[in-house]
């Protein structure tokens, strides 16, 4: 049975259902299987060894969202290669593609959540009224154990950059 989470969030004060579990730093991070384009999948193995920093995000064409993974872009290139930051929504990859070009985001791995939804059910971040993610930053060593999670109360709002950023500095 599918957990579904009620009275955990909102967008623009309207409450939301969450479906799927809620993580917890120390849970190990659940696999993924996320399109980088129509022909290419990814799975956290791909980034096996590295610290990996995931925003994601509803929608790359909304402010809050354009300006959480330019944020993040910024950061990626102050981190280092042992780190891999992916933003993840549910646009599809043409989309996030057009997006990253005219953006100029060019450090961020953007990967889709549009084919089943199975990240946003696994992270516990799948808005059911929506069927999209929700706001959301994990932060996963490289032994895949989550060592920061933030799940956002309102949809609308901004997560805590400099929290992240230092969880992952941790890390190093």
């Amino acid at each position: 049975m599918v957990q579904e989470r009620t009275g955990v969030a909102t967008f623009k004060g309207n409450p939301i259902t969450l479906i799927g579990p809620e993580l917890k730093v120390g849970d190990q991070a659940p696999d993924f299987n996320l399109s980088k384009n129509l022909l290419e999948q990814s799975t956290l193995s791909d980034y096996a060894g590295k610290v990996k920093l995931i925003s994601v995000v509803p929608s790359l064409d909304t402010g809050v969202c354009d300006a959480q993974t330019r944020r993040f872009n910024e950061a990626a290139s102050e981190l280092g290669d042992d780190v891999i930051v992916l933003t993840i929504s549910a646009d599809l990859p043409f989309a996030q593609a057009r997006w990253c070009g005219a953006a100029g985001v060019d450090r961020v791995i953007t990967l889709s959540d549009y084919r089943d939804n199975s990240f946003g059910k696994d992270y516990g971040v799948l808005i059911k009224e929506f069927v999209i993610d929700m706001r959301s930053i994990f932060v996963i060593d490289q032994n895949d154990v989550i060592q920061y999670v933030e799940y956002l109360p309102e949809m609308a709002e901004h997560p805590d950059y400099d929290q992240a950023v230092e969880a992952v500095k941790n890390l190093l």
